[in-house]
């Protein structure tokens, strides 16, 4: 079973060289391991001074890199979708003329990076996948699209009776569903379809993982706090958090002692709201990290001799549960207040907001003829109370 770990943080907190080191370590175990860049902005040239393309190139034993260019694969792995995608465009009156570049369409960069992993996870070539994606926003940008595409396509696209009874990985969780012949499906089914497969590869805990990379900083704990709960707002499994960057504690200066009290501080506070999770300590180094000499520091440093592949369970994410007056949705939503939360019901959909961020919940089928009769916010979990009831649309 090929193990994949997605780094991200806010930029500049080193996510690059973090996940540059877990490759090298998980190489020097003998295991084939491919790092991944998804971020436009590619890395992992300067972190190994090679030339690393859109094709995999191999770094050392062991270890192959790849940075992901969405146009390109659009082109080369998957013409027949992108050919599917631009029919569809086109038949709602939007020429596409010989342009053809879906890229202009929002999203579409993810969504086909995204299918790039999951084709190369899928393959079994390598034992583990290293992801460096791009800073926080970008990243969770990323992750929400399967899901919100799939949502759109279902309210607004010819999706047929078989492919609806899947809705959502919240439904095949509830049933076991035998999917129709590929032969018997349209274009947009079969899209549809393989949303769904991405959505289900990229929230299976035992393959994937979110390794959060933060700075003993206010500004980067913040928005630390923040990233951990919106991808617990759409059900990833968060299960490391890297705090890069330490000073040393011996230097004997005024200057740095301060410093040194403010990361102190601030690590504390991680450590504390991070209970449970394991945390990694990097050290902040006496000089550039270049190169695999460079990267190998922060491997022998932070990572050799922990198990930094492991499967680590926590706590649920998101699930339903049987009560005595209907059904409950618990969502463990960490670090908000109530205030910063709106919900609403549309139809068969729950909607939740936090800032800017938006998730539409579908319900299983077992629910369609349920209402939402009440919620609450408690210690970061919340709680959505269904009964039976006449349908809002």
């Amino acid at each position: 079973m090929t193990r994949m770990l997605i780094f991200t943080g806010k930029g500049g907190v080193g996510k690059t060289s973090v996940a540059a080191a877990h490759a090298r370590n998980s190489s020097n175990e003998g295991k084939k391991t491919l790092i991944v860049s998804t971020d436009m902005a590619h890395n992992l040239n300067d972190i190994f001074n090679l030339r690393i393309g859109k094709s995999i190139q191999e770094v050392s034993d062991n270890l192959y890199a790849l940075e992901i260019d969405p146009n390109y694969i659009m082109q080369e792995d998957f013409a027949d979708m992108k050919q599917a995608f631009t029919k569809k465009i086109e038949s709602f009156g939007i020429p596409m003329g010989n342009i053809g570049q879906l890229s202009m369409f929002p999203g579409m960069d993810e969504l086909f990076s995204l299918l790039k992993l999951m084709e190369i996870h899928a393959s079994g070539e390598y034992d583990r996948i290293i992801v460096d994606c791009a800073p926080t926003g970008e990243t969770l940008a990323l992750l929400k699209f399967p899901e919100l595409l799939a949502w759109y396509m279902e309210k607004f696209f010819p999706i047929g009776k078989v492919a609806m009874r899947i809705l959502a990985p919240i439904s095949k969780t509830f049933f076991k569903i035998q999917l129709p012949d590929n032969n018997a499906m349209t274009d947009i089914e079969k899209l549809y379809l393989k949303l769904i497969e991405l959505q289900d590869f990229l929230k299976d805990r035992q393959t994937t993982s979110i390794r959060i990379v933060t700075m003993p900083e206010k500004m980067v704990v913040e928005e630390t706090k923040r990233n951990f709960m919106y991808m617990h707002l759409y059900d990833y499994h968060v299960d490391g958090i890297y705090i890069n960057r330490i000073l040393p504690k011996y230097m004997d200066n005024p200057f740095f002692n301060e410093w040194i009290a403010i990361q102190n501080q601030y690590i504390e506070e991680l450590e504390a709201v991070f209970e449970g999770i394991p945390i990694y300590k990097i050290p902040w180094f006496d000089t550039d990290l270049n190169g695999l000499s460079g990267v190998d520091r922060i491997e022998q440093n932070a990572l050799k001799g922990r198990d930094v592949f492991g499967v680590h369970e926590e706590l649920f994410s998101q699930c339903f549960e049987k009560v005595e007056t209907g059904y409950n949705l618990l969502l463990k939503l960490p670090f908000i207040e109530k205030g910063e939360l709106s919900l609403h019901e549309s139809g068969t959909d729950i909607i939740l907001k936090i800032g800017n961020f938006k998730r539409c919940i579908p319900k299983p089928n077992s629910l369609r003829n349920y209402v939402v009769s009440g919620a609450r916010l408690s210690e970061g979990i919340l709680t959505v109370n269904f009964m039976e009831g006449e349908i809002r649309q």
